[in-house]
């Protein structure tokens, strides 16, 4: 997290951020699985980006407390590269017992399925055991831009209809989604144009070549405090413990609702004692509040979700942007 993001949140204080937890950390569900002997071994946890990335950096908070709950050493082992389908594939073909988790972004598990073929399915072939956080997006627009909050872009948009247009790190990237998420359930004609990449797009966007950017909360932070851009919006449901000042798009467009989220899964033939203390440990670490703290510090919003509610939302998610890439005819660059 950068130093200007500290400094834009320093009023919130961790204890205020740690009261509001049961708002954002629900009970975790009772283990079944505690007498099975798991893990025997090191953990190999599989990340479907490079190091350094958002995944990395939430997959590596994670693993350093799961290894100390589990008593084995977790071995994160950074596989990127075809849109997860690496790591999927590696994740995938690994003994079901347990010892080989994936780390991966809701991109590489709920969008690229729809937009590449790959070597395995990840309904069938995985089983979700954990959910590390939520990160959503800034909704930001260009500092001349006549609209100072969601309603009034709205309206700017639809008084200029195909006028306005709105970037992404690339074609089919989950800013790409986000704002075509919000062309359909807003109503409104706004233009894609994309980059190559998160940075030449927010740069694009300080520099006016684009009116509006749906992209990373805590990148944009710094130009905020600059006035190089305005941040209206965060692009989530909910409020983010990070700014809660901030509204979120929800609130002016019901159902809308993009985001990175970051899913803990293993093989699907693991016999289900393992997948539930695999998944009991994951939520046990992951409700730490030293790790629920550093999570928020990152702008990742944490969760603990039931197995049953895990699948919901791998289905769930899998469905609603494999409608939203069909309906905007998004293919693979």
């Amino acid at each position: 997290m950068t130093s200007a993001a500290l400094c834009c949140c320093s009023r919130f204080s961790l204890a205020g951020l740690l009261m509001a937890l049961p708002l954002t950390v629900p009970a975790a569900q009772s283990p079944k699985g505690g007498d099975v002997a798991y893990p025997t071994r090191p953990v190999r946890m599989i990340v479907a980006q490079a190091a350094g990335g958002p995944t990395d950096v939430a997959a590596r908070v994670f693993a350093t407390r799961l290894s100390d709950i589990m008593g084995q050493q977790v071995v994160v082992d950074n596989r990127h590269g075809a849109g997860g389908s690496v790591a999927g594939e590696i994740a995938a073909r690994a003994p079901a017992d347990g010892h080989t988790v994936l780390v991966a972004a809701n991109g590489t598990v709920a969008v690229a399925p729809h937009l590449i073929k790959l070597p395995f399915s990840i309904r069938t072939d995985f089983v979700m055991t954990a959910l590390i956080g939520n990160s959503p997006l800034g909704v930001m627009v260009a500092p001349n831009l006549p609209a100072n909050s969601v309603k009034e872009l709205l309206a700017l948009a639809k008084s200029r209809p195909g006028k306005l247009n709105f970037g992404s790190s690339g074609q089919g990237a989950t800013s790409h989604l986000a704002g075509e998420q919000l062309k359909m359930l807003a109503g409104i004609n706004i233009v894609h144009v994309p980059y190559k990449g998160a940075g030449p797009a927010l740069i694009g966007l300080v520099g006016g070549e684009i009116d509006i950017l749906i992209s990373g909360l805590s990148s944009a932070l710094p130009f905020v405090k600059q006035k190089q851009l305005k941040l209206l919006a965060v692009s989530s449901a909910k409020r983010t413990a990070l700014m809660p000042e901030l509204p979120s798009m929800a609130e002016t467009v019901p159902g809308y609702d993009v985001g990175s989220w970051y899913g803990v899964l293993t093989t699907s033939g693991t016999p289900r004692p393992v997948i539930e203390k695999l998944h009991a440990m994951s939520n046990r670490a992951l409700g730490a509040p030293d790790i629920v703290a550093k999570l928020i510090s990152l702008g990742i919003d944490p969760e603990l979700m039931t197995l049953p509610q895990l699948s919901d939302k791998l289905n769930s998610e899998y469905e609603r942007w494999g409608k939203v890439v069909k309906a905007a005819g998004i293919k693979a660059n």
